[in-house]
C-alpha cells in the first residue's frame, strides 16, 4: 500500500463518506474500501477500492501502512445478527499487529431502553433487541482486542443521523423529500418527545478527531448532538422554515411499521427499535 494512504475508511455509506469528506477537507489522501470499488462524487484525494472485508487477509493487505482505519462498513440492516459479527471480526483480525488504530462507528442500540434518562457512555449494555445485542457484542469484542494489546481501538457513538446521503435514516428521504414537495414529512413514532439527532457531517468530523487523539483510545465517545435536545416536530419546523414550506408531518406507529414490514425488510427490522420513539431519547455528549 502506498504510504500516503494513512487514512483508510471501510464502507462508503453516509458515515463513511462523511469521514472521507472530513479528511479530504484537511488535505489528507484517503482510501475508501467497499464492495464495488465505486462511489459517486468521491471527494478530492479519495481513492475508492473494491475489497472483501469479510476476509482478514484482504483487510490486512488493503490497510497495510495505514495510521488510522475507520470501520464504517456494515451488512444490510436485516442481516446484522448473522453477518455483522464475522465482518467486524475480520477487520479486527486483519488489523491486529499492524500498527493501525481502529475507529469504530457505533450507535446507541447496546444500551437498550433507558426510560427517558439521558444516555451517557457509562450506561450498562442492557439491550433487549436482536440488533442491540449484536451491537453490544461487536463493541465488547473490539475493546477486548484493545485490552489484549492486539490493536488500539476507540469508538464514536451517534444517534439517528440526518444530512447529505443519509437517505435511509428515520430523518431521511421519508421526512425531507415529502416536506420539500409540500407534503407531510413521514416521521417515526411520537413527534412530540425530545429525540437526539446527529448531523452526519458532525459525526464524520468527530470520528476523525477521535482517530488522531491518543487520549480517546480504549473508550467510547458520544459525538456532538443538538443542545438542548429538540423533538422531531421541532426539527421538521426548522427544516420547513429554511425551505420556505409549511411544517406538515404525519407519524407512523409500531402497528403501521409492522404492516410495512410485511413488504419491506428494513421496516420489519425497525419494529423492535420502536422503543426509541415512544419515550424521550436524549444523548448526553458532554464527555
Amino acid at each position: 500500500m502506498n504510504k500516503e494512504f494513512q487514512h483508510v475508511v471501510l464502507g462508503s455509506g453516509p458515515v463513511g463518506r462523511s469521514i472521507a469528506e472530513a479528511l479530504s477537507a484537511r488535505g489528507e489522501a484517503v482510501r475508501v474500501i467497499n464492495r464495488s470499488g465505486r462511489m459517486a462524487e468521491a471527494p478530492a484525494g479519495v481513492e475508492v477500492t473494491a475489497g472483501d472485508l469479510y476476509d482478514a487477509a484482504a483487510v490486512r493487505a488493503l490497510t497495510s501502512g495505514a495510521k488510522v482505519v475507520y470501520q464504517a462498513a456494515q451488512p444490510h440492516y436485516y442481516e446484522w445478527p448473522q453477518k455483522f459479527p464475522p465482518l467486524q471480526q475480520a477487520v479486527i483480525d486483519g488489523l491486529s499487529g499492524g500498527g493501525a488504530k481502529l475507529v469504530l462507528v457505533e450507535n446507541l442500540y447496546m444500551y437498550g431502553a433507558v426510560n427517558g434518562q439521558p444516555m451517557t457512555e457509562d450506561l450498562p449494555h442492557a439491550a433487549h433487541t436482536r440488533k442491540g445485542k449484536t451491537r453490544a457484542a461487536l463493541s465488547a469484542a473490539a475493546f477486548a482486542a484493545h485490552r489484549e494489546g492486539r490493536l488500539r481501538v476507540t469508538a464514536g457513538r451517534a444517534s439517528d443521523f440526518f444530512g447529505p446521503w443519509a437517505l435511509g435514516s428515520t430523518m431521511g428521504e421519508r421526512a425531507f423529500y415529502p416536506l420539500l414537495a409540500g407534503k407531510p414529512a413521514q416521521l417515526t413514532g411520537r413527534a412530540d418527545l425530545a429525540h437526539s439527532h446527529t448531523f452526519v457531517g458532525d459525526f464524520g468530523r468527530a470520528l476523525v478527531l477521535l482517530g488522531e487523539r491518543e487520549e480517546a483510545d480504549g473508550q467510547a465517545w458520544h459525538v456532538p448532538n443538538d443542545r438542548p435536545t429538540i423533538t422531531q416536530a421541532e426539527l421538521i419546523r426548522l427544516a420547513a422554515d429554511i425551505a420556505g414550506v409549511q411544517p406538515r408531518y404525519s407519524t407512523m406507529g409500531k402497528l403501521m411499521m409492522a404492516f410495512g414490514g410485511l413488504f419491506v425488510p428494513e421496516a420489519r427490522e425497525t419494529v423492535e427499535m420502536m422503543y426509541e420513539f415512544d419515550q424521550p431519547f436524549v444523548v448526553d455528549s458532554g464527555k
